[in-house]
């Protein structure tokens, strides 16, 4: 324990084996209030909502907003020639509206609020046509409620934008950490954008301060919402297409293994809990967190969980890597991914940069840095001589501004030709 202790408050990249993490989650899954049922409900409410995301997000296609997997044979060429089975990358980064792994909890949660409030209100009944939410009369009702969250960026988008199309009053806390670009999208439609000088953690607070004393206000708590955490499930059911199509049967012999990118926790939680509630034992997930920022690890290593913060450790929580900057995780979570995650390690700006070009000289994918943080999942866990089905999970990038991309490519090409001299 000191040994890592030492390394972590170093800044120096570490992985640790969770070793509480029980090969056969069932008996863990069995004894908590939420599991397959719930997360099954959650997708119905996505399918009764397609067709109005369809009519106000024609480039979702069907409604549904889901990603790419792919197969990344180039990637695994350069970076693992060694490994045992094969590399995936499912692609986050790519969905639709917000552009980030935040377009599943984020969007599903205005979904849930929106259809019980419209119930509730007589303006809906369950199983109506959707499309009826786009009406002047229930905009009009929207109009007189606020959704609010924190962000250090990428779930204020989902949120922000898709509140926004609904008639909403919306209202967005960023953090120190969060990206201009990501301020301009939002302002651009039409969400307020509150600033502040602290962190995430600070801007979650005075975000639910506000809400507190509004009762139209519904804040999006991105630390212990069971909404974000269901949407994010969602996504266990979703990818068994994807796997049929890849011909992929995971057996506890052959696993799938995930490795995510976290910051707060809710969405790598929320995956790794539908992952294992849908394939049990044949499935691992590891989740990755910056060097300067390791809330996750730490909160899971000391037991203190969702009291941790790691500015107490001397930790200043700064890094590129804005969708992971978080100093105290969410408590919710992290009490249960003590359970449910194989394992956690931590990654440097410049390697993140590193896989950034990389991953476009590959396979031609664009993703932002916080998003390249599964990339070096396979060797940091020691599962490259493992007969397994690898899944990196990106999580942000697809709405990154050229320039802005350009120089983050100029960066991470930099950091590569000076690795090999």
């Amino acid at each position: 324990m000191n040994k890592i202790m030492d390394e972590i408050l170093s800044k120096n990249p570490v992985f640790y084996e969770n070793r509480e993490c029980p090969e056969d989650p069932g008996n863990f899954l069995e004894n908590i209030n939420i599991g397959i049922r719930e997360i099954q409900d959650a997708e119905e409410r996505m399918k009764r909502f397609a067709p109005l995301i369809s009519k106000i997000f024609p480039e979702t296609g069907d409604g549904i907003i889901e990603s790419p997997f792919m197969k990344a044979p180039d990637l695994q060429k350069i970076l693992y020639p060694n490994m045992e089975g094969n590399l995936f990358i499912k692609l986050d980064s790519h969905l639709e509206v917000a552009g980030s792994i935040k377009a599943r909890g984020g969007i599903y949660e205005v979904m849930k609020v929106t259809e019980e409030l419209l119930v509730e209100n007589n303006f809906l009944v369950v199983g109506d046509d959707y499309t009826k939410i786009g009406t002047p009369q229930i905009r009009q009702f929207l109009s007189g409620y606020s959704m609010s969250v924190a962000s250090t960026g990428n779930l204020g988008l989902s949120i922000g934008i898709m509140s926004a199309r609904l008639g909403y009053s919306a209202r967005v806390h960023m953090s120190r950490d969060a990206k201009q670009w990501k301020k301009d999208r939002l302002l651009k439609n039409g969400v307020a954008v509150i600033e502040h000088k602290g962190d995430f953690t600070c801007a979650a607070a005075m975000a639910r301060k506000e809400a507190k004393n509004d009762n139209k206000i519904h804040f999006v708590d991105d630390e212990r919402s069971i909404n974000l955490f269901m949407g994010y499930a969602v996504s266990a059911l979703r990818i068994k297409d994807n796997l049929k199509a890849n011909g992929i049967v995971p057996t506890p012999k052959k696993p799938l293994i995930l490795y995510l990118p976290c910051g707060v926790g809710g969405a790598p939680g929320g995956i790794t809990f539908g992952f294992k509630s849908i394939f049990g034992r044949s499935v691992k997930c590891y989740f990755a967190e910056p060097v300067a920022s390791p809330s996750m690890l730490l909160s899971v290593l000391t037991g203190k969980y969702g009291e941790l913060n790691v500015n107490e450790y001397g930790l200043d929580n700064r890094t590129e890597l804005d969708g992971l900057a978080v100093a105290s995780p969410s408590d919710f979570v992290s009490h249960m991914m003590g359970m449910l995650c194989n394992g956690f390690y931590t990654v440097t700006d410049d390697d993140m940069f590193r896989l950034l070009y990389l991953l476009n000289e590959s396979e031609g994918v664009r993703i932002e840095p916080s998003a390249a943080a599964g990339i070096p999942g396979p060797a940091i866990t020691e599962n490259l001589q493992t007969d397994a089905f690898h899944i990196i999970w990106t999580t942000g990038g697809l709405f990154v501004p050229g320039e802005i991309y350009d120089k983050m490519y100029s960066r991470g090409k930099s950091v590569y030709e000076n690795s090999r001299n």
